[in-house]
């Protein structure tokens, strides 16, 4: 067959999951052209692999999929389809192999995502697969349905037998993901969860009468410092129920993995209550009767600053961040002194703003998608990535579920072009 007896299918962002579908169509021998706002595709991609590509994560398939919270059945199919084992193959099959990190994380053997996109680029490339870049998706022409795209020489339209749309978030907007696609899809009577931010940081409640937030002490002498090591969890968790890790001070407040591991449940609590309160444990290697006994112990002459770094190791941030967060009469009581090294409260009042966010929640409904990722009210569009209506912590479920989604739409395209009965 030619070309011209093809079916022609536009992939319209340039992200994994827009990538991964444009390689399941080509596979099936349709046409695909794909688009990308950017001067390159991948941006994000790349931004993430700076200090260290994490591809995927080791976990256990039943674990693995409960990170996606009250989505994962929604999800079940495509993260049993394409998990973890199923990415690291993936990879392989580019020509990078993967180890698995100490926390159970899943990096290429080189770190970086440089040489896994341009692996996948020729790939793709010997697949057929043709790149538009600078393209910026203006939605469909309503006089031939065609899509249109704003390019630097003028708006163009483009047919095509299927679309599929992988056009990311809101985070990041310099690299593409501006969410600017929301009321293109609403005008079209797609449902949409309002776009949130989903791994970031927070803001801290005053502690002083006179702050915004830290004390001008704390965040002038502290601020883009690591907490560690340390654990948390919420106050309705049990203290064996921490997560151990490490978060950085910001300059109102905090941010880091640790943080990003409870930032939904955080987000949504300040969404119904206002402000939401985490737990910090200063001393996850220490047991409770035994910073009990420290605290007790009498320390003569010595500064309680003293006492407490040759008896417990808290010095600089840590005991900054208690002078901060105690009174001098819960500092100088050993019950509460001790109590609070083991269960430190902190109120959070904010999450920072969408486009500092590593990800973002909310998208496209995920029941307005049928079980091969097209909108039920729009035949032959179908929806992949970020974009669509869940989310994940960091440690490799972001991008295992944005690969996993792309590769649903992709080969629900394909599958879906081929009931046409041409090609």
């Amino acid at each position: 067959m030619t070309s011209s007896t093809r079916f022609r299918a536009a992939v319209i962002g340039g992200g994994p999951a827009g990538l991964m579908a444009a390689e399941m169509l080509a596979r099936e021998g349709v046409v695909v052209d794909l688009f990308d706002a950017m001067p390159s595709v991948g941006r994000k991609f790349l931004l993430a692999g700076r200090g260290g590509l994490n591809l995927t994560h080791s976990e256990a398939p039943g674990p693995f999929l409960t990170r996606y919270g009250d989505r994962s059945a929604a999800l079940r199919a495509a993260i049993s389809a394409f998990g973890g084992e199923e990415v690291r193959r993936w990879a392989a099959g580019l020509g990078i192999e993967t180890f698995v990190g100490t926390s159970g994380r899943v990096f290429p053997t080189g770190m970086k995502a440089a040489p896994l996109l341009r692996a996948w680029l020729q790939r793709l490339g010997a697949a057929g697969v043709r790149l538009h870049t600078r393209h910026r998706w203006a939605g469909w022409d309503p006089a031939t349905g065609e899509l249109v795209f704003d390019t630097p020489t003028g708006r163009i339209a483009h047919g095509a037998d299927a679309s599929v749309l992988a056009l990311g978030g809101a985070s990041w907007p310099r690299l593409g993901s501006d969410g600017a696609w929301v009321p293109l899809l609403a005008a079209r009577g797609v449902p949409i969860a309002p776009l949130q931010a989903a791994n970031c940081g927070f803001d801290v409640a005053p502690t002083r009468a006179d702050a915004a937030g830290w004390s001008d002490h704390l965040r002038t002498r502290h601020a883009g410092q690591p907490v560690k090591p340390v654990a948390a969890r919420l106050p309705a968790q049990a203290p064996e129920d921490s997560q151990q890790g490490e978060f950085v001070l910001t300059d109102t407040g905090i941010e880091g993995s640790l943080v990003y591991a409870f930032s939904a449940r955080l987000r949504d609590e300040i969404a119904r209550q206002g402000r939401a309160s985490w737990v910090i444990d200063l001393l996850p290697q220490h047991s409770a009767a035994q910073v009990l006994a420290e605290t007790r112990r009498p320390r003569g002459a010595r500064s309680l600053s003293t006492h407490l770094k040759s008896r417990l190791g808290i010095a600089g941030l840590k005991m900054d961040l208690l002078h901060e967060l105690l009174s001098p009469q819960q500092l100088h009581d050993p019950e509460q002194l001790a109590a609070a090294l083991k269960a430190l409260p902190l109120t959070l009042v904010r999450p920072r703003p969408v486009k500092e966010a590593i990800s973002t929640a909310g998208g496209v409904r995920l029941d307005a998608l049928d079980a091969n990722g097209m909108l039920r009210d729009l035949p032959g569009v179908f929806c992949a990535g970020e974009m669509l209506d869940w989310e994940a912590p960091t440690g490799g479920y972001l991008l295992t579920a944005c690969l996993a989604t792309g590769r649903v739409a992709g080969q629900g395209a394909a599958r879906w072009l081929q009931s046409r009965g041409r090609g």
